[in-house]
């Protein structure tokens, strides 16, 4: 007894690629034993089949090959549970199957969750859908295999398509009561070895297959329209769905639109007021201010006519203390002068008694010097005029020395006595202009004590002023407020408006899934009657009691009670109501050539009168 020939045993090869070809061989005769097995045996397969066993066993070995090592703290971790997981995440309807296996009580090790992962995607005919999934994505399965693995490699697509065929098998595999922990995983080769007994055995087997392929046929046309009638029904629940999600949006649109016109109506309210009271604030403050800029002209006016007036004498006392002072000036130089001339004199009237020609002389140069004081004195009048006598008396002196020089002792005398007199007229002079200064100093210190007050009533204004510019501002930042509230109102206006734009647009989807959903309930009305159609030819035909929906209200079978998502369906072999789990079957009836729906009581009888009628 030799094994297949499919075994590949060279040793000059690759030793991954020839582990890769034995593993491809091996899932070959079994994916093959398991199907003529499957057809032999003619009925659902149980989890202790051996085929069913080996085959788990090989996709074990097929899934471990070229698995990455991940070390933990106490061992090295080696699982096919990992790539599995990821399945979920490509393929949406493999939740399901992720979900029961995490809630199954008895498993508490990833080999263990990943066998029963195999056995339920065996159950629901897709274990090639989801090995498809993982073989495509090779950068995800990267993570967890090496570069050389069959999963990463051509043999993985192959054994994927061979797995297609095993949606023939029905299986009916209790994974809560088995042990998929502890379970060892060896190939039996004894069941791929060839007997002669297998020959003599072939004839039966082709007549099996062809009764097996008949009712294949017939699972895969009841498979189709099942999944058509769940298409359709998913589409309908979908189109309630979005409906009832439309219908609840349009409630909540008009709930928000009602809420911001009732805001905005608020907003408006509160605008006016705040209109009314700034406009009122602004009269109230334009009055205030009105009446204190009078004031402050009024006041303004007379403190420049104060000021005025004070500029104005002091100006005419800083006139009259530069005249004085000048006249002051004046007077100390004439008083020097005199005194020049009176000394000159003396010396003159000693010189002219010893001789006229330098008294002639010295009277040029005295008339020099007079014209000198002359230009000097051309300010003062009485100067001048006093100029002018003494020089018309000095030259009648001059003239009449010779004559009389006792008229210029005489006179000589008298001008001493006009000296003193002088003098004292001088310093009477001098006091008054003494008194004078003071006075005009006490009055200078009171202007100035005037001006300082001036200055602070000016620096209180100043302030003043700046108060108000300071009020005025705050009444231009409360307007400017006001005018950005009037903005955001008008923003708030516009956002209205596209709300009520997007109102407008649901309402046009709204109409018009409407419609699509009126156009479905005519075609579903027309699906129905044709059922009904249907249903009346079988009671005619089978002279079958049709129960009424209203009358069933649990199933007969697994007696759970009918909701929306637990619909009714007639059997139509025995006239009864059933789950949609319970009468998922489609067989052809003698009254109906085309395969109908039948619960799973119907369909096992009939299924057992086809084999015994068989030879």
């Amino acid at each position: 007894m030799m094994l297949d020939s499919f075994l590949v045993l060279s040793a000059t090869k690759d030793p991954t690629a020839v582990e890769r070809a034995n593993l491809l061989n091996m899932a070959k005769l079994s994916i093959k034993g398991l199907i003529e097995s499957a057809l032999s045996f003619g009925r659902t397969l149980d989890s202790d089949y051996p085929p069913l066993q080996q085959f788990f066993v090989v996709m074990e070995h097929c899934l471990k090959h070229g698995l990455k090592v991940r070390k933990s703290f106490l061992s090295y971790n080696k699982t096919i549970w990992g790539p599995l997981e990821l399945v979920e995440k490509l393929y949406p309807e493999a939740e399901e199957i992720g979900a029961s296996v995490r809630d199954l009580p008895g498993l508490k090790t990833p080999l263990g969750r990943a066998r029963a992962w195999l056995r339920l995607a065996l159950m629901q005919k897709k274990m090639a859908d989801y090995l498809r999934c993982l073989i495509i994505q090779r950068d995800l399965l990267s993570e967890f295999y090496e570069y050389h693995a069959l999963m990463m490699e051509e043999e993985g697509a192959v054994i994927v398509g061979l797995l297609v065929g095993l949606n023939v098998i029905d299986a009916n595999l209790c994974v809560k009561g088995e042990d998929l922990d502890s379970q060892v995983g060896v190939i039996d080769f004894s069941m791929y070895l060839k007997n002669e007994e297998d020959i003599g055995n072939k004839e039966r087997n082709v007549q099996i297959t062809a009764i097996l392929d008949q009712k294949n046929y017939v699972e895969e046309l009841n498979r189709q329209l099942n999944s058509t009638v769940s298409s359709l029904h998913s589409r309908v629940d979908s189109l309630e769905k979005s409906n009832t999600k439309l219908i609840e949006e349009l409630a909540i649109a008009k709930n928000n639109i009602i809420k911001l016109q009732e805001e905005n109506h608020q907003l408006r309210s509160e605008n006016k007021l705040i209109l009314m009271k700034t406009q009122q604030q602004l009269e109230v403050t334009k009055v205030d201010v009105e009446t204190e800029l009078q004031t402050y002209k009024h006041s303004r006016q007379g403190l420049d006519e104060m000021y005025n007036e004070a500029r104005r004498q002091l100006r005419d006392e800083s006139q009259l203390r530069q005249d004085v002072e000048n006249e002051l000036a004046v007077q100390v130089s004439m008083k020097h002068e005199i005194e020049l001339a009176m000394k000159l004199l003396e010396k003159d009237i000693h010189e002219k008694q010893d001789t006229l020609i330098g008294l002639r002389q010295q009277l040029e140069e005295v008339k020099a010097i007079n014209i000198e004081m002359y230009q000097k004195l051309q300010g003062s009048e009485d100067g001048l005029k006093e100029k002018n006598e003494i020089i018309a008396r000095l030259e009648e002196k001059t003239n009449n020395i010779t004559v009389a020089m006792r008229q210029l002792e005489q006179r000589l005398q008298q001008a001493e006595k006009a000296q003193m007199e002088a003098e004292d007229e001088d310093k009477k002079y001098l006091q008054e202009c003494q008194s004078k200064s003071n006075s005009l100093q006490k009055q200078i210190s009171q202007k100035e004590k005037q001006l300082v007050q001036l200055e602070t009533d000016l620096k209180i204004e100043k302030e003043w002023r700046q108060t108000l510019q300071e009020d005025l501002q705050k009444e231009k930042d409360a307007l400017s407020h006001l005018r950005n509230e009037t903005q955001q109102i008008i923003s708030l206006k516009k956002e209205f408006l596209n709300l009520q734009e997007e109102n407008q647009q649901l309402r046009k989807v709204y109409h018009e899934q409407e419609q699509a959903l009126q156009e479905l309930g005519n075609k579903l009305s027309e699906s129905k009657l044709k059922i009904e159609d249907i249903k009346e030819a079988n009671k005619a035909l089978q002279g079958l009691v049709w129960l009424k929906d209203k009358e069933a209200t649990h199933c007969k079978l697994c007696e759970k009670e009918f909701s929306l998502s637990k619909r009714k369906h007639h059997c139509r072999n025995c006239g009864e109501i059933f789950c949609n789990a319970c009468s998922d079957n489609e067989l052809p009836l003698p009254s109906s050539p085309k395969p109908v729906r039948v619960c799973d009581s119907c369909h096992a009888l009939l299924i057992q009168r086809c084999s015994s009628n068989l030879p």
